[in-house]
């Protein structure tokens, strides 16, 4: 890339944030080389890549069109069992209700919920199937259960996200269609850390430990952040992927000591190749190693 290009791109992105301490410089030169870092894993690549990444102990942020939108697939599914676990704690919903499972219901990718049809599953059940293996018709369930489309909707507006956008429910959510159903990857990184790092979370400590146990347990996405991370790490986290070239992964990744990494990473590829999960991972090892971290 020409250095014009290059200087006009992240000024027009707004691509890296080092929040210094007190007194303290801001740290611009290496946030500098480590957007390009990404720009040049975006040329490799090809398509257009997103990626907000906070290392919560050091305060820094390092974002890669950080602010524009990129169609969210199923890391939803994650912020759908939050509003639903909150209206758990309202009183709103239980956690042992049974709902029926009908063959109406089924759509493609259906794990926990087909072999259930013509039976019931628990609200709980529901949640752990949307989360662990991204089941759609449990999604949907969910969804029905809390009114639809505009009670999601207010979650995201309750929890001071007022840009993401929720319109359509599974499989029609996954169609890029202007805004609809789309997120910034700084929006997405920041309701991460308002629901499990903020003591004003409206999700209660139980809460908030049974949800990060379905994102630890999720057995996917093995070759995005968690092939992105040293072994030693832990990840929980959410993944997302539409059949035509968006893959999608976010979620906190753990070290053994310190502070925990808060990561959205939306990758809008230009066609569906399980390659595609790479450039997630290597994103990944780019933000460790601008935080030092890898």
């Amino acid at each position: 890339m020409r250095r014009r290009g290059v200087l006009t791109g992240l000024g027009a992105l707004g691509l890296i944030a080092c929040a210094p301490s007190a007194g303290e410089p801001a740290a611009a030169a290496p946030a500098v080389v480590q957007a390009l870092d990404l720009s040049a894993l975006e040329m490799r690549a090809g398509g257009r890549i997103g990626v907000v990444a906070r290392d919560l102990g050091s305060n820094r942020t390092l974002a890669w069109r950080g602010d524009e939108r990129f169609i969210y697939c199923s890391t939803f599914k994650m912020y759908l069992a939050a509003a639903t676990l909150i209206r758990v704690q309202a009183g709103d919903e239980q956690l042992d209700r049974r709902v029926p499972i009908s063959r109406a219901d089924m759509i493609n990718h259906a794990p926990v919920t087909e072999p259930a049809v013509g039976e019931t599953l628990t609200v709980e059940q529901l949640m752990k199937a949307t989360v662990e293996v991204s089941d759609n018709p449990a999604a949907n369930l969910l969804l029905t259960a809390m009114g639809g489309i505009s009670p999601m909707q207010a979650f995201y507006r309750g929890i001071g996200d007022d840009s993401t956008r929720a319109d359509r429910f599974e499989p029609e959510m996954n169609r890029i269609d202007g805004d609809r159903d789309t997120i910034t990857p700084a929006q997405s990184a920041t309701n991460i850390e308002r629901l499990f790092m903020d003591p004003t979370s409206p999700l209660s400590a139980t809460s908030r430990e049974m949800l990060l146990g379905w994102m630890f347990n999720s057995p996917t996405g093995l070759a995005r952040i968690k092939a992105g991370v040293p072994a030693s790490w832990r990840v929980a986290h959410k993944t997302g992927t539409g059949g035509y070239g968006p893959t999608n992964d976010i979620g906190i990744l753990y070290p053994p000591s310190g502070a925990p990494v808060v990561l959205a990473a939306y990758y809008h590829a230009v066609t569906d190749d399980p390659k595609n999960e790479a450039v997630i991972a290597e994103a990944t090892r780019i933000a460790l190693t601008t935080f030092g971290r890898a």
